[in-house]
Formats: structure tokens, C-alpha cells, sequence
């Protein structure tokens, strides 16, 4: 007997309308456990909006969300959160002045005794175990978050999703802001989130990213979803040609 894991991520028919303005009009994906998924398109195609949409930030008008095959409404990030769903933003969302085991365990601290007070030892633990895992390059987990490089920041900002997640992170342009160097050691640390089965829905504008390490790229267009690949069975100018709709 053959079993099938249910897909992290599922959406059908998913559209958001303001007012009379459709951002998203019938959406459909699934993102499989291992798998990383590309979203592309211009600026104002949709993109952002999605991500909101899968994170509660947002309630599709239309269509559903599948987390973990459970058809899910969220009423906000906090409740998408508490399933698992996990977001990586370009702006990290970190605390400067705390040192890395304390900006994994943002707002979910570990505590122990009749206390409650701060069990500091077993978060930089945990912590220092998974950014090895991960290959995050830090001088410590109880280094500040303030002296650490944009890569490395970047770096503990997806460590911090994957240790929360259960299957799913979101990404919304991880990399815009660093440099070349600091970016390919980013996408190294999104590559093993795919080897610890992690299902990735990344978006980028950076076509080459995409083809790096994305295994499907779906193209967004004015808020309809103009089609999906497998990026090894397609090209940059296929996909430009998608976004701008010169494609012939």
C-alpha cells in the first residue's frame, strides 16, 4: 500500500478583489514537501498580495487554502502562523540589540521553573543546533544580531521560519538587498531547507535566483496567473516573455 503525503500548500480559485480592483483573479498552486516554487512578475502583478493571502494577512474574496491537506481560514498572521505558515520578508522583522537565539525565539520564548523565568541555555541550544544544520555561518548563537552581515541576518531570519514551520516558508525577495557573495550563501541555505523537505514558494525578481534553485516558476501577470514550468523545461526569455505578455 502506497501512502501520499499531503501537500503543504494547495490553492485553489483564490482571488482578492478591493473594491471593484481584482488583484488576484482565480489563483491555483501546490507545492510539494522538497519542492521550491518560483512566483514572478512585474511590479504590481500580485505577488505581495499573494504572500498576504497565504499568510493571513489578507482573505481571499474567492477559492480556498489547503495547509497540510486541512482546507484553512485565517483571520490574521497569527492564526496562519499557529498552522506552521512561516514568512521570510526583505525587511527581516529582527531585533538588533538581541543576540541570535533571542531573535529565533521572538515572541515564543522558552521558559522553565515555577518562575517562568528565561531559559537562556537551552534556546542558544536549539539554536546553535539548527543553524548548523543549516550551515548559517555566525560566530555564535549568542552573538548580537547587530554585528552580524546582511547574509547572516538574512540567514537567521530563514532559520528562524524553518524552525517554526511545519512544511511551509514564504519568502518575499529574501536576497534583493545583499550582494552577490552574500546572496549565494543565502540560496545555499534555502537549498537545504528543500534537502530537510521544507516546501519553499519564493518570490524574486532575480531570474537567475529563480533558475538556481527554484524546480517551478509560476508567472504572475496583472493579477492572473499566466502559467507554470518546471524551470528545467524552460528558459529566461519564455519567462520574460510570460511577464510581459510578448510571449508568442
Amino acid at each position: 500500500m502506497t501512502t501520499t503525503t499531503a501537500a503543504p500548500l494547495r490553492l485553489e480559485g483564490v482571488s482578492k478583489h478591493f473594491g471593484g480592483v481584482t488583484a488576484i483573479q482565480r489563483f491555483d498552486l501546490e507545492v510539494a514537501p522538497g519542492e521550491i516554487v518560483a512566483l514572478v512578475g512585474d511590479n504590481g502583478a500580485g505577488k505581495s498580495t499573494l504572500v498576504k493571502i497565504i499568510s493571513g494577512l489578507y482573505q481571499p474574496s474567492e477559492g480556498s487554502i489547503e495547509i497540510n491537506g486541512e482546507q484553512v481560514t485565517f483571520r490574521d498572521a497569527a492564526d496562519a502562523r499557529a498552522k506552521g505558515v512561516e514568512v521570510v520578508y526583505q525587511d527581516l522583522a529582527l531585533v538588533d540589540l538581541q543576540p541570535v537565539y533571542m531573535n529565533l525565539f521572538l515572541g515564543r520564548e522558552l521558559r522553565r521553573g515555577p518562575l517562568r523565568v528565561l531559559d537562556r541555555k537551552e534556546m542558544a541550544r536549539q539554536t546553535q543546533q539548527l543553524v548548523d544544520d543549516l550551515d548559517v555561518r555566525i560566530p555564535s548563537a549568542r552573538a548580537l544580531l547587530g554585528d552580524l552581515s546582511g547574509g547572516q541576518r538574512q540567514g537567521i531570519a530563514i532559520a528562524r521560519a524553518t524552525h517554526w514551520a511545519s512544511g511551509l516558508v514564504l519568502m518575499d525577495e529574501p536576497t534583493a538587498a545583499l550582494g552577490v557573495a552574500e546572496t549565494a550563501k543565502v540560496e545555499e541555505v534555502i537549498l537545504k531547507l528543500k534537502q530537510r523537505g521544507a516546501a519553499v514558494l519564493i518570490v524574486s525578481h532575480n531570474l537567475d535566483q529563480v533558475f538556481r534553485i527554484a524546480d517551478r516558476v509560476t508567472v504572475l501577470r496583472r493579477g492572473t496567473q499566466v502559467g507554470t514550468r518546471p524551470t528545467a523545461g524552460t528558459d529566461k526569455n519564455e519567462v520574460i516573455g510570460m511577464i510581459t505578455g510578448l510571449s508568442s
